[in-house]
């Protein structure tokens, strides 16, 4: 499975990274999407009615936690993290409105048809991004 973001997740991880009170977003990232198997990372709530491109919001660390928005094509076993908030802490605010919802969801789309993303590795621990 290959992991890609939109520059709008990599500018919020980043954000975030750099606060104590999030210190644990790089460690809860890898240990989803680089650490499970394809069935466990489609867990979520769905946003589409898609079975072979589902557009998922997923809670990391229950309600308070975090919340990634991700596209997930199946027959290519890629997945596209869109954006990423936290729900509390100074940085916290409640879910993105639908229009946010659907606006990332255009992003996704329009980079996936310009090559315009990040292919996102680890190297000891380390989320890399690197631009396609």
């Amino acid at each position: 499975m290959r992991i890609f973001c939109l520059e709008d997740f990599k500018v919020e991880f980043e954000k975030l990274k750099k606060k104590n009170s999030y210190s644990s977003i790089e460690g809860d990232i890898i240990k989803y999407f680089f650490e499970k198997e394809i069935a466990q990372v489609m867990s979520g709530t769905r946003l589409n009615n898609s079975d072979d491109i589902p557009y998922i919001k997923k809670r990391l660390n229950g309600s308070g936690g975090l919340r990634i928005y991700f596209l997930f094509v199946i027959k290519d076993e890629k997945i596209y993290l869109m954006f990423v908030h936290p729900k509390t802490g100074s940085l916290g605010y409640e879910n993105i409105t639908d229009k946010s919802k659907a606006l990332l969801y255009k992003r996704v789309l329009e980079s996936i048809k310009t090559n315009n993303f990040y292919e996102i590795a680890v190297d000891k621990n380390i989320l890399v991004f690197q631009k396609q």
